[in-house]
């Protein structure tokens, strides 16, 4: 028996020792939004990455609070090595110095992407925007066309969903108050032109049945039948009509474009990869792949170019549907965001 454990234990030795010589495959984190999107990542851009490397792609999710990012980085424990990130907090980072500066010179220079998604610390991965969707099943007699039809409770009656958020909501009180898109910046950034958005909310208020917070909750809604029409993500709506079936409408009138970015936070001990990646999800033959998943438009114009028209006429920067739309102001929302959350925390709870 002695001898049969010594001879065990010589041949489990050796497997020990080459086991523990063997490197781990080298990995990083990308943190984003879950859902269709996540998924729509994972097919365009982590796998192609993964296989095209050999570095791994770990996923996890996050719901867009800063805090969690700062504390990594406070702590210099820095877990996720890239974020998906709008371009409030993508400023908000910069100033702050949670993030750190993106290196163009490795993705084609600032010149390559579309006005608005070269930012100092993160670089725009898609163009996406809030519109508002409708069930259509519910108007067979023609549904709603206009940001004013959204609250119009007499032709298009029933419950509706919108964003728990002031940001883009705002902004579509307003052009449903008759402010042209174009304009809505210049009208909120004044102490009446607050209060008339949150006089026009008034009128909506008593009709919304949910204050959504996460991305998949305004398609759900609508699909259980909970609403009749919601606020929601463009690309969201689209996943539910093309791989579900559902007989959803997006109208397009007043809608908010806006871009989701890749950041680096600072620290990561995985920042070579990390640059590495956004450079890989950056090259036009790969963010080109991205709208066929979701309609969410490219943000290199090289990319832009690659598309079918077919493809094109579903994005938000397509020209008919972008005739009366504004893009979301990082600059407005970095400076006016707290202020305006707490007031439309105090609205919502009277």
């Amino acid at each position: 028996m002695r001898i049969r454990s010594l001879l065990q234990a010589g041949a489990v030795a050796p497997f020990l020792i080459w086991a523990a010589a063997v490197p781990a495959q080298p990995s990083l984190t990308v943190a984003s939004w879950g859902g269709a999107y996540s998924k729509s990542q994972r097919e365009v851009y982590f796998e192609p990455f993964a296989k095209a490397t050999g570095i791994a792609v770990r996923e996890d999710e996050w719901d867009g609070s800063v805090a969690r990012i700062r504390a990594m980085v406070d702590s210099r424990h820095v877990s996720w090595d890239v974020v998906d990130i709008f371009p409030v907090e993508a400023l908000q980072g910069c100033e702050e110095g949670w993030l750190e500066k993106i290196d163009y010179s490795k993705l084609g220079g600032k010149q390559a992407f579309v006005e608005g998604a070269a930012m100092e610390c993160a670089v725009g991965t898609v163009l996406y925007s809030t519109i508002y969707a409708y069930n259509a099943d519910r108007f067979p007699a023609g549904g709603p066309t206009t940001m004013a039809d959204f609250w119009n409770v007499r032709k298009f009656p029933g419950p509706r969903a919108m964003q728990k958020t002031p940001r883009t909501t705002l902004e579509f009180a307003l052009i449903a108050d008759g402010v042209p898109a174009r304009d809505v910046y210049r009208v909120l950034g004044t102490r009446e032109g607050v209060a008339r958005a949150f006089r026009k909310l008034d009128e909506i208020k008593p009709y919304v049945k949910v204050w959504w917070t996460a991305g998949a909750q305004p398609v759900q809604l609508l699909a259980d039948g909970q609403v009749v029409m919601t606020t929601a993500w463009n690309g969201r709506v689209f996943d539910a009509v093309k791989n579900n079936g559902k007989n959803f409408r997006i109208v397009w009138d007043g809608q908010a474009m806006d871009f989701d970015l890749w950041a680096i936070p600072r620290g990561t001990p995985q920042r070579a990869a990390a640059q590495q990646f956004i450079a890989f999800a950056s090259r036009p033959d790969i963010m080109s792949r991205h709208p066929a998943y979701l309609r969410y438009a490219p943000t290199t114009k090289a990319a832009v170019q690659r598309l079918s028209p077919d493809i094109l006429k579903d994005l938000p920067s397509a020209p008919q549907n972008s005739k009366n739309a504004f893009v979301v102001s990082a600059r407005f929302w970095a400076d006016n965001d707290q202020e305006l959350t707490e007031r439309f925390n105090q609205w919502l709870a009277r």
